[in-house]
């Protein structure tokens, strides 16, 4: 969540974001060209990047039918937000921090905001789901065949969105009455969010959910390794044995995810309670660190998983518009 913003001054001359308006126009950023064009390449083609790997993986779950299972409904839960960050977030972030402007007005500002919230806050919420998920795979893996669903989960999965766009469209739902209000020059993007909403902000929608991941994965590594020793000493009931050690494999694999998750959120806790600037370095660092997650997640999968890496193949030599594409085999 971020604080009170604050722009640059309004100025004079060729340097402003609306040269007519003189007296009220912010000004433009005064980066070196070359840097600029750096920052819009490198910023643009991570965003790209971003969206291009998690669609392959909605369109994957999406399509073949082997891959419609409760623990990959929460993965495309969490393909969604980080697709919508990068198709819409990562873009217009760039721009603003490049350029010190904002061009697309104070209704659309407010909105901004809104959908980054939403999507940061959704990606808490899966991650939370994966975490319960394979808690309750490994720990409980009578009571996960019998009540873990496709249809429970996607009522999970639907009930986290509907949280996270209702509670955070509640803090900035101020903005969207009198935008205006709180800028100080034109061309500038302000939410106001007074200090007691950032920290239960901090304490909903990442210190509880995260404690609880932390808490359960603790369990899940401590059921692996039990397990693991119980498979090593006794070489009855084969069948079980491999069906336990791929849940155990899942988990571990899944536990990476988690992992990166929360390396790349940290650093951008150091912005809440502060009075930051959407232009300035620490929040470029610390929000595109937050925002690399969306990209790595993907990334991860295609190191983990040999399904995600033949699914690619057969989208991107369009094989999947061949008739049955859908019943092909893509898990062995």
């Amino acid at each position: 969540m971020s604080p009170l913003l604050r722009s640059p001054l309004a100025g004079s001359g060729p340097d402003l974001c609306y040269p007519l308006l003189l007296n009220t126009s912010c000004r433009l950023s005064l980066r070196p060209r070359f840097t600029a064009s750096l920052l819009y390449i490198l910023t643009f083609s991570l965003a790209l990047l971003t969206v291009l790997l998690n669609l392959l993986l909605i369109v994957s779950i999406a399509h073949f039918r082997q891959l419609y299972t409760p623990t990959n409904q929460v993965l495309l839960s969490l393909a969604v937000s980080d697709l919508l960050i990068g198709l819409v977030v990562m873009p217009v972030a760039a721009q603003y921090y490049i350029s010190s402007c904002w061009f697309l007005g104070p209704w659309l500002c407010s909105a901004f905001y809104m959908l980054s919230y939403v999507l940061t806050s959704a990606s808490v919420a899966s991650i939370l789901l994966i975490s319960l998920d394979r808690y309750l795979a490994v720990c409980q893996p009578l009571r996960y065949t019998s009540e873990v669903t496709i249809g429970r989960v996607q009522l999970a999965v639907g009930l986290c969105w509907s949280c996270a766009v209702v509670y955070n469209c509640s803090l900035v739902v101020v903005n969207v009455r009198e935008p205006p209000r709180w800028t100080s020059c034109q061309g500038e993007c302000v939410v106001m969010v007074d200090g007691s909403s950032v920290w239960l902000e901090l304490l909903v929608t990442f210190l509880a959910p995260i404690s609880i991941v932390v808490a359960l994965y603790l369990q899940v590594f401590g059921a692996a390794l039990s397990q693991m020793r119980k498979m090593r000493s006794s070489r009855a009931a084969a069948v079980g044995a491999v069906a336990r050690r791929s849940e155990l494999k899942a988990a571990l694999r899944l536990g990476v995810v988690v992992v990166v998750f929360l390396l790349c959120y940290f650093p951008s806790l150091g912005l809440m309670g502060q009075d930051v600037s959407l232009k300035s370095a620490a929040w470029f660092w610390g929000a595109w660190l937050l925002f690399l997650n969306s990209c790595l997640n993907p990334l991860l999968y295609a190191l983990f998983y040999s399904w995600f890496r033949r699914t690619i193949r057969l989208i991107v030599t369009l094989q999947i518009l061949k008739p049955n594409s859908s019943r092909a085999t893509v898990l062995h």
